[in-house]
């Protein structure tokens, strides 16, 4: 069951602050409060879903289409795409999900290391 209280329900509300790269009506694009790489977005859709799955199960066509797209346009407003970066989702304890809502993660600006 969604949590309507997790931090990024709490964001999507504006009851939390966020530094907003973009936004639009299916989706929020800001900077992580702890990046892990000099360049560090999360997205989020603005429907409540737990994690990818959920997302995919819940969403119409449309707004996953959507949701992928604007994915695409902030990896080009972030000026990342020929140097590269990485893009990452976690779902689950087992999968390192800290907040119950579907998001990703966009990291750039600097050499990621390899996955352990």
């Amino acid at each position: 069951m969604y949590d309507k209280n997790n931090i990024f329900a709490k964001i999507l509300r504006n009851e939390i602050p966020c530094d907003k790269f973009f936004e639009d009506e299916i989706s929020l694009f800001f900077n992580d409060i702890n990046p892990q790489a000099r360049i560090h977005v999360l997205g989020i859709p603005k429907l409540d879903c737990i994690d990818f799955s959920d997302f995919i199960n819940k969403a119409e066509e449309k707004t996953v289409s959507s949701f992928f797209t604007n994915v695409n346009l902030v990896i080009d407003k972030l000026n990342v795409r020929k140097s590269g970066y990485r893009i990452i989702s976690n779902s689950g304890l087992d999968g390192g999900q800290e907040v119950p809502h579907f998001h990703i993660h966009i990291l750039a600006g600097e050499k990621i290391g390899a996955l352990r």
